[in-house]
């Protein structure tokens, strides 16, 4: 068996939240194939029942909100009762917003940050004890080509990946010396359940019409029609925390890879053109 930027060899212990659908699912699915063990953490005890029972001896399931942050050690505990480690932490579950940013309630902005940032940032707080101890392991942060980069009606939920972005680049960093690798996953859009059942609108404010409507309206038809596999997806990330060199971002999907690509030169065409302004705002070298 070969070693693994995990610093295990398989089979690895793997903790995925949202595993009972969409890159849950696949994630775990995946990990079982491949004789590995899983700690799945679903918000209903059932919805793993099947996988449970062709694998009783490598799943658990673990129930978890995960906007219950207190409850965030007792998953991680529970995980390594069981299996007595874990390498992998996956955090998974998410959902959906669509709404100018002057349609998005605070509530909801709130309820969004809770799934997307501050629950995995509890998960993560709670494993790195055994991670750090270990000397080995792998943060996998399910973002969103939507943590990269924003489109008008989503301002909610690219806000909260962009903070689970920022979050995992100086996690990466800091946890380096431990031989812990981070990586941020940047899906476009998947056949999974964000555009489905985990999709939410905001209420609508008719001022937007002509710029947040078509964004609305692309979501009838949309689930169950999405380009990207999840099976493929999983197999992805499987194969970047398998490499020598492990990105520390791996956008998935053509959409994604051309909406990052258009970015970045974007990005790079505006600083080219205002980096004198840029560099022309030190003091002078004589006060």
């Amino acid at each position: 068996m070969n070693t693994d930027t995990t610093g295990t060899t398989a089979p690895r212990v793997w903790l995925v939240t949202g595993a009972s659908s969409g890159f849950g699912r696949a994630i775990t699915e995946a990990a079982l194939a491949a004789g590995d063990s899983v700690a799945g953490a679903v918000r209903r005890p059932g919805a793993l029942d099947d996988l449970a029972k062709r694998h009783p001896d490598r799943l658990a399931t673990i129930e978890l909100d995960v906007t219950d942050t207190a409850a965030a050690p007792g998953a991680v505990a529970a995980a390594v009762d069981r299996f007595g480690r874990i390498d992998v932490l996956v955090n998974n579950a998410g959902r959906a917003l669509i709404g100018a940013a002057e349609e998005t309630t605070d509530a909801e902005l709130r309820e969004l940050m809770d799934v997307h940032f501050f629950g995995p940032a509890a998960l993560v707080r709670a494993v790195l004890p055994v991670l750090r101890r270990q000397r080995s392991g792998a943060i996998v942060q399910i973002s969103s080509m939507g943590g990269r980069l924003a489109f008008a009606g989503v301002s909610a939920y690219s806000a909260t990946k962009f903070a689970l972005e920022g979050y995992s680049e100086a996690l990466a960093a800091e946890l380096a010396p431990f031989g812990i690798t981070v990586l941020i996953v940047e899906p476009g859009a998947f056949r999974t359940g964000l555009h489905g059942g985990a999709m939410r609108m905001s209420a609508v404010n008719p001022a937007y019409d002509d710029v947040v409507g078509p964004v609305r309206a692309m979501q009838d038809g949309f689930d169950g029609a999405q380009p990207g596999d999840p099976a493929k997806a999983a197999a992805a990330i499987r194969a970047a925390l398998d490499a020598e060199n492990p990105p520390l971002r791996l956008p998935l999907g053509n959409d994604a890879a051309d909406a990052v690509d258009a970015s970045l030169n974007r990005l790079r065409a505006e600083f080219d053109a205002w980096e004198t302004a840029s560099r022309g705002t030190d003091l002078d070298p004589d006060r």
